[in-house]
């Protein structure tokens, strides 16, 4: 792999508690320099949960960022050392209620690779067992379930409007 941008310097600007940001001096391929802005991100990892009936789980939350309401496959950011599968699995009891039986990973991808370094794993889940939902003290998440074609149908709508989703339900598809 040819690398085209060589860092010159780099500038700290913020160290949060879920991403970091700097700022990178960088000399291109042409010789001349720019500056790129990058938010460090320890990556995440997102579940597509199928129940018997081909019904998908989702979620409904309210996101900030973007002022509205989202549905989405459930899905959260790695902790320190924690793999992927185990988050895949963790995030989908705390939001969901359920755990699985048969798991396995049907895509990886960057989120936003212009200026971000967050890759996101995603899982396919079956062979749920209801437990009970443990959502973190400053999440409000609503659990629905719908056909699995009614949920692509959300993505042909723009009901569902999240990448991860979007993504996860399309090579879910693929392999169901």
């Amino acid at each position: 792999m040819m690398k085209l941008e060589q860092r010159i310097s780099s500038r700290r600007i913020y160290d949060g508690r879920i991403l970091n940001f700097r700022v990178d001096e960088v000399k291109i391929e042409n010789g001349k320099l720019t500056s790129r802005e990058i938010v460090e991100h320890r990556g995440a990892a997102a579940i597509v949960p199928i129940l018997e009936g081909s019904e998908v789980i989702l979620v409904r939350q309210y996101r900030y960022a973007v002022s509205t309401e989202l549905l989405e496959i459930p899905a959260g950011t790695l902790e320190p050392g924690e793999q992927a599968e185990d988050c895949a699995k963790r995030e989908l009891e705390e939001e969901t209620g359920y755990t699985c039986q048969v798991i396995s990973k049907v895509l990886e991808c960057f989120v936003a690779p212009g200026y971000s370094t967050e890759k996101i794993h995603i899982y396919l889940a079956k062979g749920l067992t209801k437990t009970r939902p443990r959502t973190e003290e400053d999440e409000k998440i609503t659990v629905e379930s719908f056909p699995f074609e009614a949920a692509l149908d959300k993505i042909r709508s723009g009901e569902i409007q999240d990448a991860k989703t979007i993504a996860g339900l399309h090579a879910a598809a693929q392999l169901l």
